[in-house]
């Protein structure tokens, strides 16, 4: 190969590379979205199923219709908290797998405005605020563990995901129980309860109290100093503590707005999605919502308008897969599967993203360890 040649073939992927580390986030998304559905296309046309006609009944079903939208909304609506409960820990650099356990207590501490008599109006805003307490006292565990004796948030959120859940069971099973169904709990009484938004579905106004929780992260983050302190602190713990920021400031606040977060979307489930009461038989309706906000805080890229988004999506994919399996005919296997697929394509930017970040940060704290 010539000199000449082989210059421009350098130049070639210098020009690549530059245009691939200076794609738009959004752009990102897209493509590995892309790519996502690519890859379920081919593994479901592998096992013998159209893929044009599950994408097809996935995307009219989510999205097709306003039954349809509104189902997407409803399932995504929880999501959208305990996804930013992840993600304002993950700007104030930290990793909060805690949001399972918080939406546990979050829901529990909703339950117990059964036992009050108050107007309509003013039941709901105590219930809320219930929930909300609850869940930011149960981030205080971890916060303080990890303030005080500098252990590992993804040790501590785990151990108490357990605690909640267990502590959840003895709840259901002891205190909170319906003494005519001894198999759940009391039901939220109807005061308490979000209105239904659109008639002959179960979205109801808790998507308004969602939204509004990640419009206010948004301005505290991005729109007044202290917020500016928690992302500086997570981007830079040296030169945060530098420059006159308490990390340990930073740290608590990032795990108490979490926790508010996680309790409200415990609040959201059992006031504003059927059944209005929580069950012993391992809590089905809100199993899972901590991890699986996670999934969508990476594909929102841990920011709270992108969250919106990824939440909708994601709501529609739940909503979605069921009319795969109606009108096209696809298991609920390969169904999870597929869902699978994409979400993982589509959070694989910003894993990338934390993976490089963290890198960089342990690095550097080292290196300013050994020279001093």
């Amino acid at each position: 190969m010539s000199a000449d040649a082989m210059e421009s073939r350098l130049q070639a992927s210098t020009v690549a590379r530059r245009a691939l580390a200076g794609l738009n986030p959004v752009l990102e998304s897209l493509l590995a979205g892309v790519l996502g559905l690519l890859v379920g296309a081919l593994l479901m046309k592998i096992w013998g199923y159209d893929p044009w006609k599950a994408y097809h009944a996935l995307f009219v079903g989510a999205y097709g219709d306003s039954y349809g939208l509104a189902s997407s909304l409803a399932r995504g609506t929880p999501l959208i908290l305990t996804a930013l409960t992840f993600s304002i820990c993950v700007r104030a650099g930290m990793f909060n797998i805690g949001a399972e356990g918080q939406v546990y207590l979050g829901a529990m501490a909703a339950v117990t405005v059964g036992y009050f008599s108050l107007p309509p109006g003013l039941h709901l805003i105590v219930g809320l605020l219930f929930a909300i307490i609850a869940g930011a006292i149960w981030s205080l565990g971890p916060a303080i563990l990890k303030i005080t004796r500098g252990v590992h948030e993804v040790i501590s959120t785990i151990m108490f995901n357990w605690i909640s859940h267990f502590l959840c069971y003895y709840l259901v099973a002891n205190v909170l129980v319906d003494p005519i169904r001894g198999e759940k709990t009391i039901s939220v009484p109807r005061s308490a309860r979000f209105p239904i938004l659109m008639r002959g579905t179960d979205l109801s106004y808790s998507l308004f109290a969602a939204v509004a929780f990640a419009l206010v992260i948004y301005f505290i983050l991005w729109h007044t100093v202290t917020g500016y302190e928690v992302r500086a602190a997570g981007l830079s713990p040296t030169a945060a503590r530098y420059g006159g920021i308490s990390s340990k400031r930073t740290m608590l606040l990032g795990f108490i707005l979490g926790g508010m977060g996680a309790g409200l979307a415990g609040a959201c489930i059992v006031m504003g999605l059927p059944p209005t009461y929580a069950e012993f038989s391992g809590l089905p309706q809100i199993s899972n919502l901590g991890f699986d906000g996670m999934a969508v805080a990476m594909v929102g890229r841990t920011h709270p308008i992108g969250i919106l988004v990824a939440a909708v999506f994601f709501g529609g994919l739940t909503a979605g897969g069921r009319t795969m399996q109606i009108t096209a005919g696809v298991p609920l296997e390969m169904v999870r599967v597929v869902e699978g697929v994409i979400v993982t394509a589509m959070a694989i930017p910003e894993l990338v993203r934390l993976f490089r970040f963290v890198w960089r940060r342990s690095s550097s704290l080292f290196a300013f360890r050994r020279a001093r």
